[in-house]
Parts: C-alpha cells; sequence; structure tokens
C-alpha cells in the first residue's frame, strides 16, 4: 500500500459510523509514519551496502588467501 493510497483513501458514509473528519486524520497520520518509516529503509538499506563494500575491501587487505 502506497501513503496516496492511505491519503486518498474515501469511506462511504452510514448513519452512525466514524466522523469523516477524525478518521482523515488516522489515515493522514498512518501515510506520515508509513513514508518516514520508508525513508528509513532506504537509508539502512543504503547503509548495510556500505558497510559491506567496507568489509568486502578490508578482507581483501587482511584475509590471506582470501578471494575478490
Amino acid at each position: 500500500m502506497t501513503v496516496g493510497q492511505i491519503r486518498d483513501r474515501q469511506f462511504r458514509s452510514v448513519r452512525r459510523g466514524c466522523d469523516p473528519a477524525e478518521v482523515h486524520a488516522f489515515l493522514s497520520r498512518v501515510a506520515g509514519e508509513l513514508a518516514a518509516a520508508r525513508r528509513e529503509l532506504v537509508l539502512v538499506a543504503e547503509e548495510n551496502a556500505r558497510i559491506k563494500r567496507a568489509l568486502r575491501s578490508w578482507q581483501a587487505r587482511f584475509t590471506p588467501g582470501m578471494r575478490r
């Protein structure tokens, strides 16, 4: 599910349903938290790749018999 799908989700009105403004506020909050989590995931994946490259480089220099 995308952030836009959450923010743009519409619900039909029912007589004893939820307050539409409250539902919209909640969906907006959830979409914001999802966007932040996805940004953090990208940063962590980039850091993970950087660390793996550094480890392989270190191993190639300091581990006898290690192939590149």
